[in-house]
């Protein structure tokens, strides 16, 4: 597997990257993975790999090969393409030391990771399979990067090149199928390979988890989890939180935008920032909140479906989508029954709708209760990791799915 984010990132693509290495090594598979320095959500190396070029560490039976990469505190597409160019350059001057493997797995976004998988399966001989988990050309264009266009022209031409050259193409969403296509990929060479939830049901008391949170039993807690990047569009819960101060706002995670975000939210007393808590803790810090927000920009359409909604749907709590109708995110909302949208960008139509659910707890949770139901139908580990496998075994020349 290639894949710039892998373990200990607790966020994002890492975890799915992780669970699909230690499930092949669990199963018997030597499994290896060529993997960046962790440093997401936060976009800050983590401590414990200072000063490392490479490193080569075992962890759950799965042989990990990091290589240095830059690593840009602030987004914009200079930086951007240097973190690319340095995990492409370190990742082909310096490949695995490894016997031939079978096939060779790209986790994409990374779209250095798409070309580094695509470089390494054709040396080896091998098939190659990326999975778009994200569409970086469609993402440089519409998250408000500074320098989007030429980035997502750049973008486009990597992950061209990247899917060009695979055997099959997973995608994780219907949504990104007739962009794959238009890259001049044949549509009977794609699969849909959802991502799951990755995360236990929650298992502590709401009230016991809310009184060591320190989060009133009357006020309504309104809890965003994950990222906090351009393309979430964060603002309109900080603007939310300054308009009704009865209700609460937590930002619980990390990210390039959030010293931005702390900064525009100075002196709003019911906005709380909250540093990433840990795996054992993170199902009920989510089910103990009212509601789950997922915000992106207007302008997010059909670059990604935010990995934090399998966590949402399993945490049984509402989920109000603040993005565009039209998008992969708000199809998988509707689709769950767990949510409900509101026009992006638009602090009123959110609060409007965080007011209806704080004041009917009953309603609210005959929505959130829908969650667990729709993972449980068809989110769980067990049927993602079997989506994976199939992909593989009909890339190595086993029967389609």
């Amino acid at each position: 597997m290639v894949s710039t984010n892998y373990a200990p990132e607790h966020a994002g693509i890492g975890p799915y990257a992780t669970q699909i290495a230690e499930h092949w090594a669990a199963r018997g598979h030597e499994t290896h993975v060529l993997a960046g320095m962790p440093h997401y959500p936060s976009w800050s190396l983590d401590p414990a790999y200072a000063g490392a070029w490479r490193r080569t560490e075992e962890r759950a039976g799965v042989v990990v090969h990091r290589r240095r990469h830059t690593v840009p505190p602030r987004q914009t597409a200079l930086k951007r393409a240097a973190f690319e160019a340095t995990v492409l350059a370190h990742g082909l001057l310096a490949p695995p030391s490894m016997a031939r493997p079978d096939a060779v797995l790209a986790q994409m976004p990374s779209l250095a990771g798409g070309i580094i998988g695509a470089r390494l399966a054709a040396r080896w001989r091998v098939p190659y399979v990326p999975v778009v988990q994200d569409l970086m050309g469609a993402a440089a264009a519409q998250s408000g990067i500074r320098g989007g266009d030429r980035a997502a022209a750049l973008a486009a031409r990597a992950e061209t090149y990247s899917v060009r050259r695979a055997t099959l193409v997973g995608v994780i969403h219907e949504t990104f199928v007739d962009k794959v296509v238009a890259m001049g990929v044949d549509r009977g060479r794609i699969r849909l390979v959802p991502n799951w939830s990755h995360v236990p049901s929650p298992s502590a008391p709401r009230a016991e988890t809310r009184q060591r949170l320190g989060w009133g039993e009357g006020e309504t807690v309104v809890l965003h989890s994950g990222n906090m990047g351009l393309k979430q569009g964060l603002e309109v819960l900080v603007e939310a939180a300054r308009r009704d101060p009865k209700i609460r706002i937590v930002l619980l995670g990390d990210g390039n935008q959030r010293a931005h975000l702390r900064e525009l939210g100075a002196g709003i007393p019911n906005l709380d920032f909250m540093a990433p808590v840990g795996d054992d803790e993170f199902p009920d810090t989510l089910a103990a909140a009212d509601v789950l927000a997922v915000t992106q920009r207007a302008s997010v359409l059909d670059m990604s479906v935010p990995s934090k909604l399998t966590s949402y749907f399993a945490a049984g709590r509402p989920v109000v989508a603040s993005v565009a109708a039209e998008g992969g995110t708000a199809l998988e909302v509707l689709r769950s029954e767990a949510g409900v949208l509101v026009p992006p960008e638009d602090p009123d139509a959110l609060l409007a709708e965080i007011r209806r659910l704080g004041d009917d707890p009953a309603a609210a949770d005959a929505l959130g209760a829908q969650g667990p139901r729709h993972v449980e139908a068809h989110l769980t580990r067990a049927a993602g990791l079997a989506r994976i496998d199939a992909l593989i075994d009909e890339a190595l020349g086993g029967p389609s799915t």
